[in-house]
């Protein structure tokens, strides 16, 4: 799809980046190697351009709470066993950007200092300042949160231009485009209408988060190579989520087979 005047997005200077658990899956691992090293690569892209990147990782490749407080266990548990499974991504993450060169800091929102910083947000500033990729691991330290309201969070408290949220399919639609052929593709919409529809973009407190501090998010797939660096420069890539069209309605565009 090629960029129009109507469709133009300007650059990000700062982003956050959200990557779910299941982007550092592999078929014989829970963090592929290949996967992980591939990610660091396209961070590495966008952070030689000068941007500052922040990245929050889930942990779902390792450890679904759900699943588990279905079968009994304690929530505020499960979630804390979470937390600690995104801190093993996190570190891999880290360890793959700064085998290419890229420097980076882990920081969490629970302590365990032989291994990562502690979550300061002035110390995560200034390492942004100095071209470091930031990633945030431990979600919020506190349970019954999402990593994608850490997200939200995070991006807010660092001055974050928008949230880049790396999916396995190139934006939000009407239905899953996997099971429905009939599904097409929204290219901008708003806050009010994510949450009037229902559509899985980030949990309601997250995307309310945004919305509350004007803060747009861009859907896209993070399995075309270049992308993040084509989001960060405007390019009309994946779903922009974002305040004041309402008024004019939400684009959609048809689904190419």
């Amino acid at each position: 799809m090629k960029a129009n005047p109507d469709n133009a997005r300007p650059p990000f200077r700062r982003i956050l980046l959200k990557l779910s658990g299941e982007a550092f899956l592999g078929r014989e691992s829970s963090v592929d190697h290949a996967n992980t090293a591939g990610m660091a690569e396209e961070i590495a892209k966008v952070a030689r351009d000068g941007v500052s990147v922040a990245v929050v990782v889930g942990g779902g490749n390792i450890w679904r709470g759900k699943a588990h407080e279905a079968g009994g266990m304690d929530r505020a548990t499960a979630d804390y066993m979470g937390m600690l499974a995104t801190v093993i991504n996190a570190l891999a993450l880290q360890d793959a950007l700064e085998r290419i060169g890229v420097p980076s800091r882990v920081q969490t929102a629970i302590q365990m200092q032989q291994i990562a910083e502690p979550y300061i947000r002035r110390r995560a500033m200034r390492h942004l300042e100095k071209g470091r990729v930031v990633i945030f691991g431990a979600g919020t330290g506190n349970p019954y949160f999402t990593t994608d309201t850490t997200a939200a969070l995070r991006a807010v408290e660092i001055g974050a231009e928008a949230i880049l949220k790396a999916t396995k399919v190139d934006g939000i639609y009407t239905a899953d485009p996997k099971v429905d052929r009939s599904a097409t593709r929204f290219t901008r919409l708003d806050y009010l209408e994510v949450l009037q529809r229902g559509l899985q973009v980030m949990d309601n407190t997250a995307l309310t988060l945004c919305m509350d501090n004007g803060l747009p998010i861009v859907v896209f797939d993070m399995n075309v190579p270049g992308n993040i660096r084509r989001v960060v420069q405007g390019e009309p890539i994946g779903t922009l989520v974002t305040s004041g069209l309402r008024g004019e309605g939400a684009r959609i565009e048809e689904v190419t087979t």
